[in-house]
């Protein structure tokens, strides 16, 4: 079931544009440029979970990852039965710049619960809470939303692996930069991690940590693993919550916060940050990292600045020109969006993109 897709592409090189510079059964559903010379065989496992009509939304995720980044990259593709040839159709035919291997996995929770694991929250989403038991090999990950669209390499988030303390299991953005606007802190029925909680779109995992750890609980003084303390706080909560996995997540971390890594706004940035008014300083100062384009704004035209954002990438040719079929086209529409309150901050999603293809075509340079 796993593809090795080696495809190199872009076998030409091109000076650099002057206007770019300045994761059958349950239990076996099994930095920069010089980084990446010194360590050639490492891979970044990246793993997402797609059912229903989220097909064409994950493929632009992956096609995202694969644009900017370094290291070589192992997708885990959770999905339904009947998306997996529509996967691998669609992936076989992409061309590839480096190394990408893909493995295609069924939808699996544990036989005693699985009906109730599948309705929590959307359709298949509370998958994620068995990826460290599922993928049993891989030592750490990169879990990320379908909605997810990557603006720099995913080199740069799988690095705050190396930033993690000996207490930390895993990292995660919050939920909220703005209190007076945040959920949890006004509503949530059950406890939550910080001041406003944490949102489990983006979540970097060492695996082999979490499997390891015995975790703090309130359902009993014995610490319990991963899995054992799934099923138990779904028992106590499940009257209680409204974001399914995300809010057993904000428990879990409420009760063991020395685990968690807290990284910026700009790695996991949603419609939260602008809609009301701007509230991520962090991507103010540096763009955009990764974009978050949650409730479906991909889809609708509420919030057309990431709608436009998510067209591009997913319109873009493999092997066209960055600047002239990606970049500048997409800061044209984006300019159309002013009307609205993200789109009077729209340069934030061009900064990083800006400094990406940049990066990229330093990196060419240096490899031909």
């Amino acid at each position: 079931r796993c593809k090795n897709l080696s495809v190199s592409f872009w076998n030409s090189y091109w000076m650099l544009p002057s206007d770019v510079c300045g994761m059958n059964c349950f239990w076996e559903a099994a930095f920069r440029y010089d980084s990446m010379k010194a360590h050639p065989s490492e891979k970044m496992h990246l793993a997402v979970v797609a059912c229903g009509e989220r097909l064409e939304e994950t493929v632009t995720m992956l096609r995202s990852a694969i644009i900017f980044s370094i290291k070589p990259l192992q997708f885990h593709i959770f999905a339904e039965d009947q998306l997996h040839e529509s996967f691998k159709d669609i992936l076989d035919d992409l061309p590839y710049e480096g190394k990408v291997n893909y493995t295609l996995y069924p939808i699996t929770f544990p036989t005693e619960s699985a009906a109730e694991w599948k309705k929590l929250f959307k359709p298949c989403a509370s998958q994620r809470l068995f990826l460290p038991l599922i993928l049993k090999n891989v030592d750490s990950l990169l879990y990320v939303d379908t909605d997810i669209l990557f603006l720099r390499p995913v080199d740069d988030i799988w690095s705050f692996l190396r930033k993690f303390n000996s207490t930390q299991i895993a990292a995660m953005a919050p939920e909220h930069e703005e209190p007076r606007i945040g959920w949890y802190n006004r509503f949530a029925r059950h406890p939550y991690y910080g001041v406003t909680g944490i949102n489990s779109g983006v979540m970097l995992m060492n695996m082999t940590r979490i499997r390891r750890k015995y975790f703090k609980n309130d359902m009993t003084p014995v610490r319990l693993q991963w899995g054992e303390i799934l099923m138990p706080l779904l028992k106590k909560y499940k009257l209680n919550i409204t974001w399914g996995d995300q809010d057993l997540l904000n428990i879990m971390f409420f009760h063991n916060p020395e685990s968690l890594y807290v990284f910026p706004c700009q790695w996991n940035y949603r419609p939260d940050h602008c809609i009301y008014g701007s509230n991520c300083k962090q991507a103010e100062e540096e763009g955009i990292f990764i974009l978050h384009g949650n409730r479906g704004v991909y889809h609708d035209d509420k919030q057309p600045t990431f709608r436009a954002v998510y067209e591009a990438i997913k319109n873009y040719s493999f092997g066209d020109d960055l600047v002239h079929s990606l970049l500048q086209p997409l800061e044209l529409e984006l300019q159309k969006t002013m009307h609205t309150y993200c789109g009077r901050v729209y340069k934030v999603f061009i900064k990083q993109l800006r400094n990406s293809i940049r990066d990229l075509y330093a990196r060419r340079s240096r490899g031909r």
